[in-house]
C-alpha cells in the first residue's frame, strides 16, 4: 500500500474532504492538528479500570497489506495521513533546510565504495556499492591468483519493485555451490528464505515463507531454520531438504516457552548445527553433526533459570576433524560479570567438569570471546568502555591493543577461520570514522585496512570529545559521552542533544556519525547519558535499570541533563532529548516527569502504551518481555508499569515541542502507541509548543530501507532540532 503524503497533498486531502486535514497556513496562522475520535474502550485488570479512547487505531498486519481496505481501516488510515500532512504543513518553514541537510549528509558520503574482504572457505567475500544506488552487491572471489569477482547477490536488483527491501542474512553451502538468502519486503521482519545456484545465478524453485531470517546448513542439500509463530516469535526449527515441498519440512525443535525465541547457526568449526533458544535471562543450546542431517539434536546443557551462556566449539588441537575437539563456554554460573569455561566433547553437561579459563572479576565485564587456534581474545568493559585482550595459548601471557580516545568502542569483526594469527576488529569514537583493523597475534601490530571516507573537508582534528560522570541522585557514577566542534562555547550559551536508551542491557556506543557532523557545525554539542538499563557498567547497572529498578533509568537521564546544563555544556533554554524504541519510553517518561528541561524531543518508534501492550499477549514480543518489564498479570508488575508508563501518565502540563516518528508496519513497536500517545499529549498540552508525528507507511521498526533514503528521515529530525534552537538558516 502507498500512503505516504507530502506537503504538497494538503491540498488534496482537503479537495477530499478529510474532516482530519489541517488547515492550511495562511499569514501567520498555524495548521490545525488533526484530531482523532474518540471511542470509550475499558481496560480491566485488578480492579483497576483505564478508558482509552483511542484504542480504535489498532489495525491487524493483514489489513495494513490488504489491497481492499474496509471502512475502520480507511478511518485509521487517513487519520495517519492527516498527521503526516500536519507534520509537514508545520515544518514547511524548514522545508529548504531538509533538502540541504539531506544534500549535505549524502555528499559526505562515498558512493562508491567496497567493504573489506575476508576469507572463509576458499573464497573472499565483500559488498560494493555503486553511485546513486540505495543497496549493496555481494561479491566473492576464489582464492587463486587472477580469479574474477562473482556479484552473486544484487540487492539493487532484488529491491526492484518494491518501497522497501532488507537482506536479512545470506549463508553458502559447505561446497560453495548454492547461496542461501533471506530477504523482507514489507518491513516487518519476517522473511523468505531462497537459493540460488551460484554457477547458474538462478534462483531454485525452493521458497520457504514467514521465517526469522537466519538458517544453517547441515550439508549441501539439507538447511535448517526457524519459523515464526502469530506473535513473530522463533518459536520452532525445520529441517528443508533442497527440492522438497517447504510445507514438508520436519520441525526438529519447538520452543513452548513464550518467553523463550530460538535460532540456528553453523559452528565455527564447521562440525555442528547449532539450535540457540534464549529469554532475557536463560539460554540453552541443542547440537547436530552436520554429518547426521537427520539424526536428533542433543541438549548441550539443559535450561537453568537464571544461567545465561554462550558456547563455542573448537576443534583438535592440529585441526584434524576426525578427533574430537573441545568446548568453551561464557558463562555466568557463579560470575555475575561472566567468565570463561571449557570442557571436554561428552562433558557439557556435567558443570562440575567444567574447568575455568579466566575467572570472574567484579569489575569486568566479560562481553564475548573469539577462539584461534594459538589464541584466545577477550572483548571485554572496564569503566564503561570496552578493552580487546589477546591470551597466548602456549604459555598464557597476555597482550591489550590500545586505544587513546576518551569515549570509543572496538569490536572483533569478522574471523570465519580458525586457524588464523590475524584478528580483524572494528574500533571508532565520536571523533574517529569506522575503522577497520588487522591485528597480529604474534608480532602484537595493528594494521589499519580501511577507514569510513567522509567526502569533504572533514578532519578529527576539528572535534573534541569527552567523557565524564555525572552523580545520580542515589549517589550512582553515570557516565555520559560528549562531543563538540572546537570553538563551540561551553560558557551556557550552546544547544545541547542528550541521547538515551537504558533497557535490555544494550549499550549505547559512543561512535562516529557522518549525518551528526550537520549539528556539531551548527554549533551543537552531543551528548550520550549510558544511564542503568544498559550495561556500560556491567551486569548490575543492566540490573540497576529493569524491573522494580527502572525507575533509575530515567531519574538518571533527568540527573544527567541537570549536570549538563550545570557543567555549562548546555544552554537551559536549548536542551533537547532524543531515543528510539525503548529510547522512546524513555522519551516519554522524561517528559510527563520533567517537561520543562527540554525545549524539543524526538521520540523514534517509541514503546509508550506500556501496560495495555504487555496486557496483550497475541501481539509480537509481549510473552518475551515479561522478564524485562514484569508481567502485569501480577498486581505487582502492574502497578510499578502504570506508575511510568507514558501513555497512562500524561497530565495537564506545558509539554516541550516534540517530533515523533513511527513506521505503519512496525512488528515491535506497534504504530498505534505513538498515534495514541500524539493525541493525548495534544490534548493535555498547555502550551503551544506543537506535537508531531510522522508516519513511514512504508516501513517497519528500522524506519526507511535504503541509505539514502533513511537520510532523508535523519534530515527531518535534524531540521526540527535546528528550528527549535533558532538555528535553521
Amino acid at each position: 500500500m502507498h500512503h505516504s503524503i507530502s506537503f504538497f497533498g494538503i491540498a488534496a486531502l482537503l479537495a477530499a474532504g478529510c474532516q482530519n486535514a489541517p488547515s492550511p497556513m495562511n499569514g501567520n496562522a498555524s495548521p490545525t492538528p488533526p484530531q482523532a475520535a474518540k471511542k470509550p474502550h475499558e481496560i480491566s485488570a485488578h480492579g483497576h479500570v483505564r478508558n482509552d479512547e483511542y484504542y480504535w487505531m489498532r489495525l491487524t498486519e493483514k489489513q495494513r497489506q490488504s489491497a481492499e481496505q474496509d471502512a475502520h481501516t480507511r478511518e485509521v488510515v487517513t487519520h495517519l495521513d492527516a498527521e503526516n500532512a500536519y507534520c509537514e504543513a508545520m515544518l514547511a518553514p524548514v522545508k529548504q533546510l531538509r533538502e540541504d541537510l539531506y544534500a549535505e549528509m549524502k555528499s559526505r558520503i562515498k558512493e562508491a565504495d567496497l567493504s573489506v574482504p575476508y576469507r572463509e572457505n576458499g573464497y573472499w567475500y565483500h559488498s560494493r556499492f555503486e553511485e546513486g544506488k540505495e543497496y549493496a552487491v555481494q561479491v566473492r572471489r576464489k582464492d587463486q591468483p587472477g580469479a574474477p569477482d562473482e556479484d552473486f547477490l544484487d540487492e539493487n536488483r532484488m529491491a526492484e519493485g518494491s518501497t522497501y527491501y532488507d537482506l536479512g542474512d545470506f549463508e553458502i553451502s559447505p561446497g560453495n555451490q548454492l547461496v542461501a538468502y533471506s530477504e523482507d519486503k514489507v518491513g516487518r521482519r519476517q522473511y523468505e528464505i531462497r537459493f540460488r545456484d551460484l554457477t547458474t545465478g538462478k534462483d531454485l524453485p525452493d521458497v520457504i515463507t514467514n521465517t526469522g531470517g537466519g538458517c544453517a546448513w547441515a550439508d549441501d542439500r539439507t538447511v535448517f531454520y526457524p519459523r515464526q509463530d502469530s506473535t513473530l516469535r522463533s518459536y520452532r526449527i525445520y529441517r528443508h531438504e533442497l527440492g522438497t515441498d517447504a510445507a514438508q519440512d520436519v520441525v526438529v525443535y519447538e520452543e513452548k516457552d513464550s518467553a523463550f525465541s530460538c535460532d540456528v547457526y553453523r559452528s565455527r568449526s564447521e562440525r555442528f548445527v547449532m539450535i540457540t533458544t534464549e529469554s532475557s535471562t536463560s539460554s540453552e543450546h541443542l547440537l547436530l553433526p552436520v554429518n547426521e542431517p537427520k539424526g536428533a539434536f542433543s541438549v548441550f546443557l539443559p535450561r537453568e533459570e537464571d544461567h545465561e551462556h554462550t558456547v563455542m566449539h573448537v576443534p583438535a588441537a592440529d585441526g584434524s576433524t576426525d578427533k574430537p575437539g573441545k568446548w568453551y563456554i561464557v558463562t555466568n554460573w557463579k560470575a555475575l560479570n561472566f567468565r570463561l569455561m571449557e570442557c571436554a566433547e561428552g562433558e557439557t553437561a556435567n558443570k562440575r567438569k567444567w574447568k575455568e579459563v579466566l575467572a570472574h572479576r567484579p569489575e569486568v565485564l566479560l562481553e564475548d570471546v573469539d577462539a584461534f587456534k594459538d589464541h584466545l581474545v577477550f572483548t571485554e568493559r572496564r569503566d564503561g568502555l570496552t578493552h580487546l585482550v589477546v591470551r597466548r595459548l602456549s604459555d598464557g601471557k597476555e597482550h591489550e591493543i590500545e586505544f587513546n580516545d576518551p569515549a570509543y568502542v572496538c569490536f572483533t569483526g569478522t574471523n570465519p577461520e580458525w586457524n588464523a594469527d590475524k584478528l580483524r576488529y572494528g574500533y571508532t569514537s565520536l571523533t574517529t570514522p569506522s575503522s577497520v583493523y588487522e591485528h597480529d597475534l604474534n608480532t602484537k601490530t595493528d594494521t589499519l585496512l580501511k577507514q569510513q571516507e567522509v567526502i569533504g573537508s572533514f578532519s578529527a582534528g576539528n572535534y573534541v570529545s569527552e567523557r565524564i560522570w555525572v552523580n545520580a541522585r542515589d549517589s550512582a557514577k553515570v557516565p555520559v559521552s560528549i562531543v563538540y566542534r572546537k570553538g563551540t562555547a561551553l560558557n551556557g550559551t550552546s544547544p545541547l542533544l542528550l541521547y538515551g536508551y537504558g533497557s535490555y542491557g544494550v549499550t549505547i556506543e559512543p561512535t562516529f556519525s557522518s549525518t551528526r557532523l550537520s549539528l556539531l557545525d551548527r554549533g551543537f554539542v552531543y551528548a550520550i547519558a549510558h544511564i542503568r538499563g544498559g550495561e556500560e557498567l556491567g551486569r548490575d547497572w543492566y540490573d540497576n535499570g529493569k524491573m522494580e529498578h527502572k525507575m533509575n533509568t530515567f531519574t538518571d537521564f533527568i540527573d544527567c541533563a541537570d549536570a549538563l546544563v550545570k557543567k555549562k555544556y548546555a544552554d537551559p533554554k536549548r536542551l533537547y532529548a532524543w531515543g528510539g524504541s525503548a529510547g522512546g519510553l524513555l522519551m516519554g517518561a522524561v517528559v510527563n516527569m520533567r517537561p520543562d528541561l527540554w525545549n524539543g524531543v524526538i521520540a523514534d518508534v517509541p514503546f509508550v502504551d506500556v501496560v495495555t501492550t504487555m496486557l496483550d499477549e497475541s501481539i509480537p514480543l509481549t510473552t518475551g518481555e515479561f522478564e524485562e518489564w514484569g508481567d502485569p498479570k501480577e498486581k505487582e508488575a502492574y502497578d510499578r508499569m502504570l506508575s511510568y508508563s507514558p501513555y497512562d501518565n500524561v497530565r495537564d502540563n506545558t509539554y516541550p515541542a516534540m517530533l515523533v516518528g513511527t513506521g505503519f508496519h512496525d512488528s515491535q513497536v506497534q504504530y498505534w502507541e505513538p498515534a495514541k500517545w500524539v493525541q493525548r499529549l495534544r490534548e493535555h498540552q498547555k502550551g503551544d509548543a506543537p506535537i508531531l508525528l510522522h508516519v513511514n507507511m512504508e516501513a517497519g521498526h528500522g524506519g526507511a530501507s535504503g541509505r539514502f533514503e533513511a537520510l532523508k528521515e535523519v534530515a527531518r529530525n535534524h531540521a526540527f532540532l535546528l528550528m527549535r534552537a533558532g538555528l535553521a538558516k
